[in-house]
């Protein structure tokens, strides 16, 4: 890795805190949103199929890896104030989204308080690991999975609003807005990295989508069951992630394709072992 890609170095210093100060301050002028006020609990649909309700339990499980996820990370990025503040809040926002998931499934009684528990016990008999070794290739990992995890919930609320669900749909609603404005702020990082180091920001682009996947779920119980209900609600698939996440994030970043090219044999599959 260049000096000049470092989490310590002056220039990602400097970039990182101004872009984690505008995240930070449009955030509280236009996006926080209460759990208790903001989402119609009222308005539970306890009729939901429950091929929906399996993937909203698999949105959540994966969540649940949420100590992991920050604490495999901030050793990696502590030297950096706006990095590693960015990745805290981060934190805090994917947790509400995580009771938010756990609360729906209550609420509308599609899981009982003790199915919820034995899914947090088998959650946290695995240990998920970073898909990636260093720091630039995490954010850049980071940065791709927040824009597919935006297309999961907003296909998912698609297939709620066609059954009906106004709690589900504004919930996922708020969580997608979350995640759309995770990769917007991970996307103008990545933009800093190529003004600072293109071929290195590049190489690890190439890294992270020909070999990319979403987290977790496999790590969960029947994970290939999980997939399959994702792909076949058709939230999300290899043609989705080309489609909407691999072509719109080469378009933000100013990078053509062919500047990716991968080693013979192409990219590996992006639908087994993931469910959102």
């Amino acid at each position: 890795m260049s000096d000049i890609l470092r989490p310590d170095s002056r220039e990602l210093r400097d970039g990182l805190y101004r872009l984690y100060r505008e995240f930070f301050s449009q955030a509280e002028r236009n996006r926080r949103w209460s759990l208790e006020d903001d989402i119609p609990w009222d308005q539970v649909n306890p009729h939901i199929s429950p091929a929906i309700a399996d993937v909203v339990e698999s949105f959540c499980a994966v969540e649940l890896y949420l100590p992991d996820y920050i604490s495999k990370a901030l050793p990696l990025i502590r030297t950096n104030k706006g990095w590693s503040w960015f990745h805290a809040n981060w934190g805090y926002e994917e947790s509400k989204h995580s009771l938010a998931l756990g609360d729906w499934l209550l609420r509308s009684k599609v899981r009982s308080d003790e199915q919820m528990a034995d899914m947090e016990q088998q959650v946290f008999t695995h240990e998920y690991e970073l898909p990636q070794d260093n720091a630039v290739g995490m954010l850049i990992y980071a940065m791709v999975q927040e824009l597919a995890t935006f297309v999961h919930y907003r296909n998912l609320r698609h297939k709620v609003d066609e059954e009906g669900d106004p709690c589900l749909s504004r919930l996922l609603g708020l969580i997608a807005v979350d995640e759309r404005a995770h990769h917007a702020f991970y996307r103008r990082v990545v933009q800093l990295f190529l003004e600072l180091d293109r071929k290195e920001t590049l190489e690890q682009l190439k890294r992270v989508l020909l070999t990319f996947s979403m987290p977790a779920v496999h790590l969960l119980a029947d994970s290939r069951r999980r997939v399959a209900e994702v792909r076949e609600l058709g939230i999300f698939s290899e043609e989705i992630f080309f489609t909407d996440v691999y072509q719109p994030v080469l378009a933000a970043l100013g990078v053509d394709h062919r500047e990716l090219r991968g080693p013979k044999g192409g990219r590996k599959s992006t639908v087994e072992g993931e469910a959102g």
